[in-house]
């Protein structure tokens, strides 16, 4: 990499000290690292917080936000949502759509003219584009300004819209990808058939914190054990399936235990689970990471994950993990690092929760190894090392 290498990070969002999703969380922790690198970084976004109105809440124009120039441009205010929606739906339900179809879902997705317009007459400047999460308009449209040196942070999942024509061109045409792990790298070659030579898996870095392991439960007066989830409430997520398998344990096992959900979205309660869970809301990072470190467990039940921070951050935290086995890449990091264990059914999460639940010596154990494994994998140093790795091998002139 060359001195002062500049470089531009694009994501639909940025929004300084919100809580976003992992995708945009990804894509600023890296700006900010190659920041601290030396880079210069400029930080191209959308003046949306809201990921479903796509409202412009934000001030169009250029701040400095710690180490990197954030520019916030205008989303364009003519797309047709109702033939959003419409394709939107028909492809999610893997229904056949023609070619035309699927332009005409991505041509009303989110986009920015402004943003566009930006990188066609400054993009020279730059030396690299990284850009992502895949789904999104701005993502498709940015990666066809500066192909040959646009590089995708996918954050792919085995999903219908991932095995469109269109996404098939973004991803045969950019320079190449920074995954998040191994199976999500598998994912892609699998759909997309990109040679190894354009694939470099990175991650993000993760930062070590304290925590206790009897605050939160302190705080809130829970003496009983519990499992927790952080993170939106919504089907893809898995929450529901969470919600109906606690129940289920509560009332086949007779044994009494809490849910603990932090984060956002509305869900809809087991009237048998009432007094049974506690929604958290919106809570400070130590707040998340003492009742991280207080659970029985951390589960995650989502089957669409290519990274999953708040696992490795449950390890930090030294607590294990119960994932879905669906999601290759949780229990992809479950058997690497030994911390976690996986489910494919409700008696399979059963059985685990027992095991958990009565085995304290296996906790321990697990969440330490899950702690060590988030250390050597992840520390900013070895994620550092593969970024700017990736960088130097895949674009040109850095």
């Amino acid at each position: 990499m060359k001195p002062n290498a500049h470089i531009a990070f694009v994501s639909p969002r940025f929004a300084a000290g919100a809580t976003l999703g992992g995708a945009e969380t990804l894509l600023r922790k890296l700006a900010e690292h190659a920041a601290e690198r030396g880079c210069r970084v400029t930080f191209l976004a959308t003046c949306a917080e809201n990921h479903f109105t796509w409202e412009n809440s934000i001030p169009a124009g250029s701040k400095m936000i710690g180490d990197l120039e954030v520019v916030y441009f205008p989303v364009d205010s003519n797309r047709n949502t109702g033939d959003f929606l419409r394709a939107q739906q028909a492809i999610s339900a893997g229904k056949p759509v023609s070619i035309e179809e699927e332009k005409l879902w991505m041509k009303n997705s989110v986009h920015s003219r402004a943003m566009y317009d930006h990188l066609k007459k400054e993009g020279e400047k730059y030396d690299a584009v990284i850009t992502g999460p895949y789904l999104f308009g701005i993502t498709y449209a940015v990666s066809r300004i500066w192909p040959r040196k646009t590089l995708l942070v996918p954050c792919l999942h085995d999903e219908a819209f991932a095995y469109l024509q269109i996404m098939r061109t973004m991803f045969e045409e950019t320079a190449g990808c920074l995954f998040n792990s191994e199976p999500e790298k598998f994912l892609a070659q699998k759909i997309f058939g990109i040679p190894e030579a354009r694939c470099r898996v990175v991650g993000m870095g993760m930062d070590d914190f304290e925590c206790s392991p009897t605050e939160f439960a302190r705080r809130h007066k829970i003496d009983v054990p519990y499992l927790l989830y952080s993170g939106r409430r919504e089907p893809l997520k898995g929450t529901p399936l969470l919600l109906d398998y606690v129940n289920a344990f509560r009332l086949r096992t007779g044994r009494n235990i809490m849910l603990i959900l932090t984060g956002s979205g509305d869900f809809q309660r087991p009237p048998e689970l009432e007094g049974h869970i506690f929604d958290a809301g919106f809570v400070s990072e130590r707040e998340k990471h003492d009742a991280m470190a207080g659970a029985l467990a951390f589960c995650h039940p989502s089957v669409n994950e290519s990274f999953g921070i708040v696992l490795l951050e449950s390890w930090l935290a030294g607590t294990p993990g119960l994932v879905h086995a669906r999601s290759e890449v949780l229990k992809y990091q479950c058997q690497k690092s030994g911390g976690g264990l996986w489910f494919k059914s409700y008696p399979e999460f059963e059985e685990e929760l027992l095991l958990l639940l009565d085995n304290p010596a296996l906790r321990e154990k697990m969440g330490a190894a899950g702690r060590k494994y988030v250390q050597e994998t992840y520390s900013w140093e070895k994620v550092g090392q593969r970024f700017f790795e990736g960088l130097d091998s895949l674009v040109r002139n850095i």
